[in-house]
């Protein structure tokens, strides 16, 4: 009979075989010329192979009592928190080859027909038969226009009235910088019978602070222009993303709120919504529904992650990092390497947050606003161009378990020029599966790192 050191030696030796001849089959791959499709389908299948390797037992391999970054992808410790991305699927290849078994996973998720979430009984929120007596959850839609951006709403609002909120009935609350006329007003009401709120701003919640360097500001927003960052010159597009994210919740009108939907002018709804949205989310406990997920910008959030590292090794505010966050998926660099480098380790992928459904409990929570005040304390709100969108993101996938981030796959909708269209007998109007209008956009989808490494089962929900 062998000994226990004996048999170890054997296993140690089968393992290394094992590595050994997945290695001459990949070096055997990048010199034979093979047709792309199955050169992919042949390292998938490599890949899916290996992730079935269990080497747990053996010594020193994949344990570590400390837990490190190494393995785990994070570690939170006083002035020691520092995020590592481990490549969890172990996906292999260049970004262009990546790019196409992302996209394959997308395709592949978005063609499985569903309906409504399964993890629920719908049947308990299905719309009222008489609205004006329906308990509602604790919600509002929002929307930040101005006078001016009445017939683009009003489509939207046409178009959400007949996906959602015609059955439901759920109030609207309007905002802008500037009083609203009663020209928009009346528009407004014209488009549905829901109770509406018109809310003002006030400037202390949205003008640009006084501590910030107009000067510099338009020197530093002149060079992003100049490398073609979207609106890097447009004050009203700082106010608002800052706003969006700090001052939002804090409006008086919106205290007595718990969640809100947001809509924006020019945006379309493609699905015959049948249950209560809001309940779903507050039944399942729920802080953010988001329905398309991209890559931003690099150059727009240069020191925003860094930003962040120093707000968490400060103190103990690493006691806020929810420890099932969405770590992978903020940190990924395999599909768009060039975005991970500029933007000093984010992988910039972002809620598109022109559509998002929201706890604003979360968004008011310690957590939340104390790194909020952290990031607003450094003035690159202005001084440089983070948006509403990666600032969100990043605070949801730190601080909230990734499990109570939704993609609300079965919600047909488009903000020009991407879009989110479910294969689903209530979604009509837009191509299955498509998520832009330009074949080029494909590099910018950030939704098959979502699956890969937040989704527990892409079958479960849907």
């Amino acid at each position: 009979m062998l000994s226990l050191k004996h048999s170890l030696r054997w296993v140690y030796l089968l393992a290394a075989c094992n590595v050994i001849i997945i290695l001459a089959i990949m070096v055997y791959l990048d010199a034979t010329p093979l047709d792309q499709e199955v050169r992919l389908t042949i390292r998938e299948s490599i890949q899916s192979l290996t992730n079935k390797f269990d080497f747990t037992y053996l010594k020193g391999i994949n344990k570590d009592s400390k837990g490190s970054a190494q393995d785990t992808g994070y570690t939170l410790e006083p002035g020691n928190v520092k995020f590592k991305f481990v490549n969890p699927k172990a996906k292999q290849g260049d970004p262009k080859e990546i790019l196409e078994q992302n996209t394959r996973k997308y395709t592949e998720v978005m063609n499985q027909k569903i309906a409504g979430p399964k993890d629920f009984d719908l049947d308990l929120i299905r719309a009222p038969s008489d609205p004006g007596t329906y308990e509602h959850a604790n919600a509002t839609i929002v929307a930040l226009v101005r006078n001016s951006e009445a017939i683009g709403i009003g489509r939207t609002i046409r178009k959400f009235e007949r996906s959602f909120n015609g059955k439901f009935k759920y109030p609207y609350t309007f905002i802008n910088d500037e009083p609203f006329s009663d020209k928009f007003k009346k528009k407004m009401q014209s488009y549905s019978d829901a109770p509406m709120e018109f809310i003002t701003i006030p400037r202390e919640l949205w003008d640009r602070p006084e501590s910030i360097d107009a000067k510099k500001q338009d020197e530093l927003m002149q060079i992003m222009e100049d490398h073609d960052v979207g609106y890097a010159k447009m004050l009203s597009y700082h106010n608002m993303c800052r706003f969006y994210l700090g001052n939002f919740y804090l409006l008086p009108e919106l205290q007595k709120y718990r969640y809100y939907w947001r809509i924006e002018p020019n945006v379309d709804f493609y699905t015959d919504i049948k249950y209560d949205v809001f309940k779903y989310m507050e039944a399942k406990k729920r802080i953010y529904g988001f329905t398309i997920n991209l890559y931003d910008i690099d150059r727009s959030v240069e020191t925003l992650w860094p930003e962040t590292l120093k707000f968490l090794n400060k103190g103990d505010n690493y006691k806020y990092v929810n420890k099932n966050g969405a770590f992978q998926w903020l940190l990924d660099d395999l599909q768009n390497p060039r975005n991970a480098k500029t933007a000093n380790g984010y992988s910039t992928c972002h809620f598109w947050s022109n559509f998002e459904i929201g706890d604003m409990n979360f968004f008011r929570s310690e957590a939340y606003m104390e790194w909020f005040k952290h990031l607003d304390s450094t003035g690159k709100f202005y001084y440089e161009r983070w948006g509403d969108a990666p600032v969100h993101s990043i605070g949801l996938a730190l601080f909230a378990d990734k499990k109570d981030i939704h993609w609300f796959r079965d919600i047909g909708y488009s903000h020009d020029p991407y879009l989110n269209c479910p294969h689903s007998d209530d979604t009509s109007g837009c191509k299955t599966g498509l998520l832009g209008q330009w074949e080029h956009l494909l590099d910018q989808n950030c939704m098959a790192n979502w699956i890969d490494y937040s989704m527990e089962d892409t079958i479960g929900i849907y």
